[in-house]
């Protein structure tokens, strides 16, 4: 594959569109929003950038036939309402050329919820990114078709893409399942007044968030077993995970929890503003990739 279309230009259709240009593709773009379409090539210019290569200019279309014409991988990257997402995907499967693969990349939608009374159901495939598509490899992959869903994974793994194949549909997918639950665990320790944003934050990335970077959960406590590793873990150490389990929180989503949030997110930034976090995650984020690219490079389990 090597013509894509990006329907949909916010934040996703843009960092894909960075990451698959920075791959020597073609990307067509199309947004029923006209101030999406007139500052998408300038901010596919700032991620590519990011990824330390020198712009391309994306064809910028002004209808969806003319940016689906001739596309092999159709990328649908509407808001998450699976009533827009149903018109959109009905409306790409009418128009997209057949042998095209056509993808969501919803972050949280069951298929056979957004696919519902679209004229081909098992033509569509989940796709979803992990934000931002253009740093972060994992893609989340669904589909009643596992001829097209290990065609679009073959391509994915290609372009340098990490892509995990769901066996059955779930809300959430994998990664926004395992982030919401500790989400809503960091909102009940604020609320109970356990901690601060900023300490909940540096509890996670100056500790397991490290780890996590090499090592999923399982293989986390595989290691935590010691030499009898996860079955010694399992056996020995189970019981305290219930015991924690047993005492996770549901937050209140209050007004007043509201304002915890945002007060102590204001705290915990310093003063810096929304442009400099997000130049300061990239930064991050791209030394972190390089740093696990140079260890597997020294040596390799």
């Amino acid at each position: 594959m090597t013509t894509i279309a990006v329907i949909g230009c916010g934040t996703i259709g843009v960092s894909w569109a960075a990451y698959f240009l920075s791959r020597g593709l073609l990307v067509t773009a199309f947004d029923p929003d006209t101030n999406a379409r007139a500052y998408f090539a300038q901010r596919v210019a700032e991620d590519m950038r990011t990824l330390g290569v020198d712009p391309i200019t994306p064809v910028v279309s002004p209808t969806l036939e003319e940016a689906l014409q001739g596309a092999e991988l159709v990328v649908e990257n509407a808001p998450e309402s699976i009533a827009l997402k149903q018109q959109v995907l009905a409306d790409i499967q009418l128009i997209a050329p057949s042998q095209a693969l056509v993808v969501s990349s919803t972050s949280s939608l069951k298929h056979s919820d957004i696919t519902e009374g679209t004229p081909a159901p098992e033509r569509i495939i989940i796709a979803h990114p992990f934000n931002p598509p253009h740093l972060v490899p994992l893609v989340e992959l669904y589909g009643p078709d596992s001829e097209r869903v290990q065609r679009l994974a073959d391509f994915y793994h290609s372009i340098g893409k990490q892509p995990v194949v769901l066996r059955k549909e779930m809300v959430g997918h994998i990664a926004n399942r395992l982030s919401s639950a500790l989400w809503r665990e960091a909102l009940y320790l604020l609320q109970e007044g356990v901690a601060s944003v900023e300490d909940i934050d540096l509890a996670v990335t100056a500790g397991p968030g490290l780890r996590w970077a090499i090592q999923g959960p399982f293989l986390t406590y595989h290691l935590g077993g010691g030499q009898g590793g996860i079955r010694h873990y399992l056996e020995h150490l189970g019981p305290s995970q219930e015991y924690r389990w047993a005492s996770l929180g549901q937050p209140t989503m209050s007004d007043e929890l509201y304002e915890q949030v945002i007060q102590g997110v204001e705290l915990a930034t310093h003063g810096h503003s929304l442009p400099d976090l997000f130049s300061e995650r990239d930064r991050q984020l791209t030394a972190i990739q390089h740093a696990l690219a140079n260890g597997k490079q020294e040596k390799s389990l």
